[in-house]
């Protein structure tokens, strides 16, 4: 059984949203996008680790 199916993608996604966001000067955008993708990434190792585990 697999729990962190879409995490590690949207978590991606929100990478290259913040890097776009950055490059482009809207530095707000870029640090909620970092923010949300920091914080899918530990739900998804998180969620790995317990699947690991059972």
């Amino acid at each position: 059984m697999q729990f962190g199916g879409g995490f590690i993608e949207l978590a991606v996604l929100f990478l290259i949203f913040a890097v776009v966001a950055a490059v482009l000067g809207a530095k707000g955008i870029a640090g909620l996008s970092m923010q949300v993708a920091k914080w899918l990434i530990i739900i998804f190792v998180i969620l790995a680790i317990i699947s690991f585990v059972l």
